[in-house]
């Protein structure tokens, strides 16, 4: 469920270079792992990134889901492949778990939206005072 005032910043699945990538790799038997993990991806993976929060939509026909608040967010690591069309990130949360994003189009844009919304919100809850159980504005 989606508040009124959270915006989608990005909702669709893995780069589609991944898959054209990958599929030519399948050419050769060391591929064929690779491209069968493309394909699935291609399926069933996707990925809603919003001011707020992350949800993956993945597993085996999709059934999976994961939803990250962005506030739990400590560190993002990302790495480009497809000759930098494309990237993997991998976001560390505050209780050290690892969340990991494949095949991610266009991953630098979405890494600075997510940092970007990550001192946003960082902001907004320092800024309110505690105070027992009520906070302050």
């Amino acid at each position: 469920m989606i508040n009124m005032n959270e915006e989608t910043f990005y909702e669709g699945g893995p780069a589609k270079s991944d898959l054209i990538i990958n599929l030519l790799a399948g050419l050769t038997l060391l591929g064929l792992p690779f491209t069968f993990a493309a394909i699935v991806r291609a399926l069933w993976l996707r990925y809603k990134i919003t001011n707020k929060r992350i949800t993956i939509d993945g597993g085996w026909f999709g059934k999976n889901k994961t939803q990250v608040s962005l506030t739990n967010i400590d560190e993002i690591r990302s790495i480009p492949r497809g000759f930098g069309s494309y990237g993997d990130m991998v976001l560390i949360l505050k209780d050290g778990a690892k969340v990991e994003m494949k095949s991610l189009p266009l991953f630098r844009e979405k890494q600075k939206f997510i940092e970007e919304n990550i001192v946003k919100r960082l902001q907004k809850t320092k800024l309110k005072e505690v105070e027992g159980f009520t906070t302050k504005s």
